[in-house]
């Protein structure tokens, strides 16, 4: 770790002061498309060591929810990097994925406190607009990590989302050549992950003769309503030969709507996320697949991300972080809970 004298820690606060001027003329941001990227991978080869952030800084993260295994994970990682530096970290989150409002008022208060840098996971692309806006006015960095993407935000840390749709569109492609009826769940109107989600899986499917996309419906992350809406899906449509989800909550009540409707060997279920009850439903042999996004390891490479801002690093505007596509194939190759060597196995692919 390098030692940061108090001409590195000023040279620190001028550069996050720049990056923030600079923020108010970038583009609206397009975070799998956005050309000013770097892979997790490379960061430590491109700009170092990990700087010793100053005594006392404090570190606050703002989670879509913690009633969902995902979001837990991602926290788990934020406090994992900030145990070995001995940051001061709170980790904080609205009751549901729905309050947009409680969610702010979160965000908000971590501001009044005094955090020398926040994390947010917004609920949608634009309900933490209004505190992005008075961090940069207090020169507070602000790092969006997954899954929704505030478009003036000056750093993202996320997988490809798009990519998550399209992984799964081309196992369909891979295991059934003769095409078939196929159906999206999709997740919360609004948010840039569940758009760009769907959207992958959709448009490659149909880019083959064979598949139409039947029906692709939001069920806004509930099981549920995912559970009612592939019930509803499946009367209509009995020929159906898959879904894909948009995380794995809602894939799970698609696996109990398809099962209820007595065509589990029939249907194939895929989700996002990579969230525990998901890897068992993969080895029970009932949900087919999901794509894991590794939230942990997420979680513990955007709080070395702002420890780099904090530092003075001037960085990409996205670190792109590692997916991959969990099938009975493969589940014990990635059921690794050990991030160390969850991360030797990701370098060596």
């Amino acid at each position: 770790m390098t030692k940061v004298t108090k001409a590195t820690l000023l040279a620190g606060a001028l550069s996050v002061f720049a990056s923030f001027a600079m923020a108010q003329d970038l583009a609206p941001l397009n975070s799998d498309e956005e050309p000013d990227r770097i892979d997790w991978s490379q960061l430590e080869a491109t700009f170092g060591a990990i700087p010793t952030p100053a005594e006392g800084t404090k570190i606050g993260g703002v989670s879509k929810t913690l009633t969902n295994e995902y979001w837990r994970s991602l926290g788990e990682g934020y406090k994992n990097v900030a145990d070995e530096f001995g940051l001061g970290f709170a980790y904080q989150a609205a009751p549901s994925e729905g309050d947009q409002l409680g969610q702010l008022s979160i965000a908000e208060n971590m501001i009044l406190q005094g955090y020398n840098a926040l994390l947010f996971s917004p609920q949608t692309d634009n309900n933490l607009q209004p505190a992005l806006e008075s961090a940069t006015a207090k020169g507070i960095p602000v790092l969006n990590v997954n899954d929704a993407v505030i478009p003036s935000v000056a750093n993202y840390v996320g997988n490809v989302q798009r990519d998550n749709g399209v992984r799964v569109a081309q196992w369909f492609i891979e295991n059934h050549p003769e095409g078939g009826k196929v159906a999206v769940i999709e997740g919360q109107p609004g948010v840039y992950a569940a758009a760009q989600r769907t959207d992958g899986f959709t448009a490659t499917i149909e880019a083959v003769d064979g598949f139409d996309v039947v029906a692709s419906v939001p069920a806004n992350w509930s099981r549920e309503k995912a559970y009612n809406t592939a019930s509803t899906i499946l009367q209509q449509h009995p020929d159906l030969i898959g879904f894909y989800a948009n995380n794995d909550g809602m894939a799970l009540g698609v696996v109990e709507a398809v099962k209820a409707a007595g065509k589990a060997e029939q249907v194939a279920v895929f989700g996002t996320d990579g969230i525990s009850d998901a890897y068992n439903s993969i080895r029970n042999g009932d949900l087919t697949g999901t794509v894991d996004s590794f939230p942990v390891l997420t979680g513990e490479v955007a709080m070395e991300v702002v420890l780099r801002l904090l530092g003075g690093q001037d960085l990409p505007r996205v670190v792109a972080t590692p997916q991959a596509l969990i099938t009975a194939e493969n589940v014990a190759d990635y059921a690794i809970e050990d991030v160390d060597q969850l991360r030797e196995t990701l370098l060596a692919q």
